[in-house]
C-alpha cells in the first residue's frame, strides 16, 4: 500500500517515522508489531519548533518506514501526559519496550535527544501509549 491509499483508509491520520535512522526504526516497528512497544515520547520543543499539533487521545499515526516512507503500520493514541524526562516512570519506560530497567531507559533515550537537539534531565517530553490498529506488512 502507498501512503496515499493509507491517507484514504485513515484519513485525518498523521504520518511519522519511529527512530533516527533506518536500523532505529526497523527496530522499533518490529517491537509494535510484536505487541512489545506500546508507548513512545517526543521532546516538547520538537512541536512547538515545528509547529505540530500535540498528540490527542483518538488520533491515528500512520508510521513509516524510515527510507522510503512507505506506510509500515496505523497506530491509535491511548493517553498522552507531559511530563520532565526525570519524572518518567519505570511502568512508562518498559512500554516502550526497547529497554529491561529504567536506568537504561534513561541512558537511551538521553543519548537519542542529545543527537536529536540536545538534552537536560528537566527537559519536557510527550509521553505517549498507543495500540497498533494495522500493520501493512501482514
Amino acid at each position: 500500500m502507498d501512503i496515499e491509499k493509507a491517507l484514504e483508509k485513515y484519513p485525518g491520520a498523521s504520518i511519522f517515522d519511529f527512530g533516527d535512522s533506518k536500523i532505529l526504526s526497523d527496530e522499533l516497528l518490529a517491537l509494535v508489531r510484536k505487541g512489545k512497544k506500546t508507548a513512545t515520547c517526543v521532546a516538547l520543543r520538537d512541536y512547538i519548533s515545528e509547529k505540530e499539533k500535540l498528540p490527542e487521545v483518538g488520533r491515528q499515526y500512520i508510521a513509516v518506514n524510515y527510507e522510503d516512507q512507505s506506510p509500515a503500520l496505523v497506530v491509535e493514541i491511548t493517553e498522552v501526559t507531559q511530563k520532565r524526562f526525570c519524572d518518567v516512570d519505570e511502568e512508562f519506560a518498559l512500554d516502550e519496550g526497547e529497554n529491561e530497567t529504567l536506568a537504561e531507559w534513561q541512558l537511551d533515550h538521553q543519548s537519542y535527544f542529545e543527537r536529536n537537539g540536545g538534552f537536560d534531565k528537566n527537559m519536557m517530553v510527550v509521553c505517549e501509549r498507543f495500540i497498533l490498529i494495522e500493520d501493512f506488512e501482514q
